[in-house]
């Protein structure tokens, strides 16, 4: 049994009228009636009365034309599932992120994605820096939203920019730099530095240490934390100064 067999009696059983149903199907109505007939023969029930007058279904014609008409609906939504996920725009899709770069970024590009593809199940996994190559790597992710890594984390993973931010230095309004018009890095180098965690955002740090390097300075970090809002809290509690974007 094939699903053209199935596909052949629904249009017979619908029509009770095997010249109509030969005509919509686009077949000969000998071939029509032949392969009809095989399908009664392979289930061993008789599912079509025959008349010169015309074709009625039998009580296990009516049966079975409901049964096929659900089976066909299922083959057929799932052949276009398969295709739609062919062609990307069914599915699940696991994206990562890193929280702070991706604030701006992530809601309104949800929004636009989810109304451009509305099939496809976005799933966000909030990682760490480290984390978020690793899923790249073993495929785990299919995109991440992040800072570029440093050193050769990046090797194989292609990056494309979406958004790039200023440096700002974060002070309480009561600090002496706020009432300067410049800092330099040799001044900052002085300060205690609040900065986020650094084994999950390596790349912030060598961002910062690479900055400081350039006056053959460290960086004196007096607390870390793991996100960008809970930086700003240590700023304002007067911990230190922080480089954010």
């Amino acid at each position: 049994m094939e699903l053209r067999h199935l596909r052949y009696f629904l249009a017979v059983g619908e029509a009770l009228n095997f010249t109509k149903a030969a005509a919509q199907l686009r077949v000969a109505q000998p071939a029509l009636s032949r392969q009809v007939q095989d399908l009664e023969d392979e289930i061993g029930v008789d599912l079509l009365k025959r008349s010169p007058r015309g074709v009625t279904l039998t009580a296990e014609g009516k049966l079975f034309l409901e049964e096929v008409r659900e089976l066909l609906k299922r083959a057929d939504e799932s052949v276009e599932k398969v295709r739609a996920l062919a062609r990307g725009e069914y599915g699940e899709l696991h994206v990562g992120y890193a929280p702070s770069p991706t604030v701006e970024i992530l809601p309104p590009a949800l929004a636009a994605f989810q109304k451009a593809v509305p099939r496809v199940k976005v799933l966000l996994h909030d990682l760490s820096s480290d984390e978020l190559v690793t899923g790249l790597r073993d495929a785990s992710l299919e995109l991440a939203i992040m800072v570029p890594p440093a050193g050769d984390q990046t090797t194989g993973i292609q990056f494309e920019l979406l958004l790039s931010y200023p440096l700002c230095v974060a002070i309480t309004a009561a600090h002496p730099f706020a009432r300067l018009k410049s800092i330099t890095l040799e001044m900052l180098a002085a300060e205690p530095l609040v900065g986020l965690r650094r084994k999950d955002y390596p790349e912030y740090y060598h961002f910062i240490d690479r900055i400081f390097a350039s006056i053959r300075a460290k960086p004196r970090i007096a607390v870390e934390c793991d996100s960008a809002s809970s930086l700003i809290t240590e700023v304002e509690a007067g911990h230190g100064v922080a480089l954010s974007s």
